[in-house]
C-alpha cells in the first residue's frame, strides 16, 4: 500500500509516477536538459518548454503535432499546438485512472525521456491499484514521490516545491550549490564570486552570470508565495 489510511483526518492521497515514454513531447527530452509542461485542452495543447535544446524540441513538436502559435524567450517557449497529443498517443493512462477513481493533476511534465504524472485519490488503495495495473500492462514506471495532503484549503494549496521552484541548468545548480556551501550567502560573506569561479575552473564573469540567472529563476516564484 502507498499509505496507511487515517479515519481521524480528511486526507487526499497523491503519488507522482514517472513513466518511460517515446511521444513527441518526451522523446526530445531524453538526452537534453529540456523540460516540457503540458496543459491539455482536448482540441490542442498548451506547452511551456524550457532548456538549452528548445529548438530541437519545437522542431519535433512541429513535425509530429503542429504548432499554431508560439512565444519565444531566452531558452524557453510557450506553445499552442494544432492538435492534442492525447488523441494520437498510445500510452495514455487516463483509462486506468478512470477505472480506479483517480484524478490527473495538471500540468503533465515531460523530462529525461519520461512523463511525470501527479495523481490524486481519496482512497490510498486506488493509487496502489493504478500502479499495479500499469505494471501488469508492461509500463516502465517509477514512483517518484508520495504524500498525504490535508483537505486542500486556500492556505494549503496542492503545490509542491517542484512547482514552486523552476528547473535550473546543471551549471546553474553547480554554481549555486558551490556558493551556498562556501558561505557566499552568509553575513558577512565567507567567499567571493572570484573564489567560486576558481574552484569551478571558470571565469569570474561566467560564475556570476550563472549565479544571477539561478537567482532570477528562483526568487520571483518564491516571492509570489509571500503575499
Amino acid at each position: 500500500m502507498f499509505y496507511k489510511e487515517s479515519s481521524q483526518r480528511a486526507i487526499v492521497y497523491e503519488a507522482t509516477f514517472s513513466i518511460a515514454d517515446t511521444s513527441a513531447y518526451a522523446e526530445p527530452t531524453a538526452e537534453s536538459d529540456c523540460r516540457i509542461e503540458l496543459w491539455c485542452n482536448d482540441h490542442s495543447d498548451l506547452l511551456y518548454v524550457r532548456g538549452e535544446a528548445v529548438e530541437r524540441v519545437l522542431a519535433q513538436v512541429e513535425s509530429d503535432i503542429g504548432i499554431a502559435e508560439q512565444l519565444r524567450g531566452d531558452s524557453e517557449a510557450v506553445v499552442i499546438t494544432n492538435a492534442c497529443l492525447k488523441s494520437r498517443e498510445t500510452t495514455t493512462i487516463e483509462k486506468y485512472l478512470e477505472r480506479h477513481n483517480c484524478l490527473l493533476l495538471p500540468p503533465l511534465r515531460y523530462e529525461a525521456g519520461a512523463k511525470h504524472c501527479r495523481i490524486l485519490a481519496l482512497d490510498s488503495g486506488s493509487l496502489t491499484e493504478v500502479y499495479t495495473e500499469l505494471l501488469a500492462d508492461d509500463f516502465a514506471i517509477d514512483v517518484r514521490s508520495k504524500r498525504e495532503i490535508e483537505t486542500p484549503v486556500h492556505s494549503a494549496p496542492l503545490v509542491t516545491l517542484d512547482e514552486v521552484f523552476p528547473e535550473l541548468t546543471a551549471r546553474q545548480r553547480t554554481v549555486l550549490r558551490t556558493a551556498v556551501e562556501n558561505g557566499y550567502y552568509e553575513l558577512p560573506r565567507a567567499t567571493t564570486t572570484e573564489a567560486i569561479a576558481d574552484e569551478l575552473g571558470v571565469s569570474r564573469r561566467t560564475a556570476e552570470d550563472h549565479l544571477r540567472r539561478a537567482e532570477q529563476k528562483l526568487i520571483p516564484p518564491l516571492v509570489s508565495y509571500l503575499y
